[in-house]
């Protein structure tokens, strides 16, 4: 999704917001910025971390209104349809995330950082993964 026209300039702005919440996280609570790891921290019983997990996925799902509401065609879903497709990657990528013990904002932007022999195989693994599906699909 291209916000300025220029995608070299949309990416690098993603990338500093990703990076500063990534940082402010771990500054501030110590915690890695994975969102599979934040997501099932809330269906955990016995919850204490309750409130800024809340706050990342608020911000998450509401990030995207402003650019929603002026840039509604931004958003379009060229797999609408087929409406089980994304229930299907959904189960995938829950699946892949407890295989590889995180997701890709975990492995890549904060396991990457901290020079994670783990964080770079795993996601040279997604990145190879995610080639080859794009290979066979298309």
């Amino acid at each position: 999704m291209q916000i300025s026209g220029n995608p070299l300039v949309d990416a690098l702005i993603g990338g500093l917001f990703i990076g500063l919440a990534s940082a402010l996280l771990l500054l501030g609570k110590g915690r890695i910025f994975g969102i599979s790891g934040i997501i099932a921290g809330l269906l955990s019983p016995g919850l204490k971390d309750l409130t800024w997990r809340l706050v990342i996925i608020l911000g998450l799902v509401l990030g995207g209104l402003p650019i929603y509401l002026t840039l509604p065609e931004k958003f379009s879903n060229p797999f609408a349809a087929i409406a089980w497709m994304p229930a299907v990657a959904g189960l995938l990528v829950g699946f892949g995330t407890q295989l590889g013990s995180g997701c890709t904002s975990g492995h890549g932007v904060c396991g990457i950082s901290r020079f994670s022999s783990r964080s770079i195989v795993a996601t040279i693994t997604f990145m190879l993964t995610g080639i080859a599906t794009v290979y066979f699909v298309h």
